[in-house]
């Protein structure tokens, strides 16, 4: 199939499709309910993910490809790390207003910069440093009033716990994000998309024995939808990045904290707090700076390219 021409508008459109149909699959396993192991949000999760991406993959005469793989050990280390993330942090939102929950989560790009810089031995300037730093104080000031229940107890104390699993859940996926990047120098994106969702489904099984209740009809259906509207963002995600470039779709992550505070209000009679929407703000805005000097420094790395093509940048 002939790769199809570039269109911001399409790529920008399609990132938000991508971004709706994520908070509709946290807004299922929210209604879901804190009675749900973990280990099963995440097998639904992964296991129904796979219907729309073997059917998106099939149609793009992509499926056979997709299946080999140069690096097993690298897709089950991202696999680890990502059913670890997804577990954490679908912990954290059950037991968290969702909003607080989202905004949480965007600490997770701000610490892959700080692991690019320690793992990957990437140069990272004073701009992104102050950025990454200002964010990961937006962070805390979201966490703080959650973190400050532990003396409380009861289902306050629930809300801290919460609290702290979105936050490990945040640093595990900025670990698998730095994986992901490794696993792009030899794998293709549909591979890493498909044996993502295996390895997390069959990993999730391992905590079958821990004890998984039986499910009702209905709430089975909830992690269903929530599996397969994951998988639709993100064959969604996927095809944005075809017709954009990743600084001028990124920044529209951001939207779904404003999705986020519509559904909890409307459907949990969650409201925002102050802090909460003051530290987002923080969050929101370091994270679009850390977009835009990676940007200007790709549009720096492509001039010198074309001043000096045997220059190292």
């Amino acid at each position: 199939m002939p790769p199809m021409p570039a269109s911001p508008i399409r790529g920008i459109l399609l990132k938000i499709a991508s971004v709706c149909l994520f908070v509709c699959m946290q807004t299922f396993i929210k209604l879901a309910g804190t009675e749900v192991m973990p280990g099963q949000v995440t097998f639904y999760r992964s296991a129904f993910a796979l219907v729309p991406i073997i059917a998106y993959l099939a149609v793009r005469h992509q499926l056979r490809g997709a299946f080999y793989t140069a690096n097993p050990i690298g897709h089950l280390k991202r696999g680890f790390l990502g059913i670890l993330a997804m577990g954490l942090g679908f912990y954290g939102l059950l037991h968290l207003p969702m909003p607080d929950a989202i905004a949480m989560g965007y600490a997770s790009p701000l610490l892959a910069v700080v692991f690019a810089a320690v793992i990957l031995k990437e140069t990272v300037r004073a701009y992104r440093w102050t950025a990454v730093v200002v964010g990961l104080v937006g962070v805390l000031i979201i966490s703080w009033p959650n973190l400050s229940l532990f003396r409380t107890g009861g289902f306050a104390s629930e809300q801290a716990v919460g609290a702290i699993a979105v936050l490990l859940s945040a640093a595990l996926a900025a670990l698998a994000m730095i994986q992901v990047r490794q696993l792009v120098a030899t794998e293709k994106t549909p591979t890493i998309v498909l044996y993502f969702s295996i390895t997390a489904a069959v990993l999730s099984l391992v905590t079958v024995p821990f004890g998984w209740p039986a499910l009702p009809l209905g709430v089975t259906g909830l992690l269903a939808l929530a599996g397969f509207s994951g998988g639709v963002a993100q064959i969604l995600l996927t095809e944005s990045y075809r017709h954009a470039d990743v600084s001028a779709i990124a920044p529209f992550e951001y939207t779904s904290i404003l999705l986020g505070i519509g559904i909890a209000y409307v459907l949990f009679n969650d409201t925002p707090t102050a802090s909460m929407l003051m530290g987002t703000m923080i969050v929101v805005g370091a994270g679009i700076f850390i977009i835009y000097r990676e940007h200007q420094l790709g549009l720096e790395r492509r001039a010198a390219r074309k001043a000096n093509p045997t220059h190292p940048a």
